[in-house]
């Protein structure tokens, strides 16, 4: 990858980052490692009221529901004026997992695709006035490799198809914004100890961000359209 100065400050400024969906797992974890890097950070999650953990880190939490526009056009109105350099939208879901064909469920469907592809979409969109004024303009987009089109080992059809999407946005995302300075990538975490991953995944919250954050300090424009895991290895698409 091609390399940038370390991201906690850059000609003395501190970095000012936004995760989405904070308040548990790895965006959760994202904003404790990404304060005890020295940035600024701005936690997302749809009900602030029950994130006690985020709170509990002393970040500036915001709310944001990825799928409703009205929580979107409030959350960029509130931050008026907020620079964000980097941008991570860590929202998602595992959504409609059917390991067959015939089980799948459309209305299960549709959702999955609103939160995991249309929801970081909607999210940078209503940000990019921020991110245009922030020194990084990085856009991360918290992928997975079960959307790998060239990797696919069957099931999971709305999960794997809503990621495969996402990445697609991106890479669009990517081209276009790449001319105005923007670095937008996607990464796969690896498969975490959360919620969503089970207790029996190979790796640890703590483990996976801490390798999403040492790639994300080393990018570069050259890595604008890419698609990497956790401890900066190529992914195929």
């Amino acid at each position: 990858m091609a390399g940038v100065c370390p991201a906690s400050a850059i000609a003395g400024t501190v970095m000012t980052v936004l995760v989405t969906g904070a308040n548990r797992g790895i965006g959760l974890e994202m904003v404790k490692q990404l304060q005890s890097r020295g940035m600024d950070v701005i936690g997302t999650a749809r009900k602030p009221g029950e994130a006690a953990e985020l709170k509990a880190t002393g970040a500036r939490v915001e709310q944001l529901d990825v799928t409703d526009a009205d929580s979107l056009a409030a959350l960029a109105r509130r931050l008026d004026g907020v620079k964000i350099d980097m941008l991570i939208n860590n929202a998602g879901i595992g959504g409609h997992t059917a390991a067959s064909f015939a089980e799948t469920d459309f209305t299960q469907l549709d959702k999955t695709f609103a939160v995991n592809t249309l929801g970081p979409m909607r999210v940078t969109q209503a940000l990019l006035p921020h991110l245009r004024r922030g020194e990084q303009k990085t856009v991360i987009q918290i992928s997975s490799r079960m959307g790998s089109i060239e990797g696919n080992e069957g099931g999971y059809y709305g999960y794997r198809a809503s990621k495969t999407a996402l990445n697609m946005m991106n890479s669009s995302l990517a081209l276009e914004l790449g001319e105005q300075g923007f670095t937008c990538v996607v990464v796969h975490p690896g498969w975490v100890q959360t919620d969503m991953g089970g207790a029996g995944a190979d790796i640890t919250p703590e483990v996976s961000v801490k390798g999403l954050l040492d790639v994300f300090a080393g990018l570069g424009p050259g890595d604008n359209g890419k698609f990497y895991d956790y401890q900066g290895k190529k992914i195929p698409w």
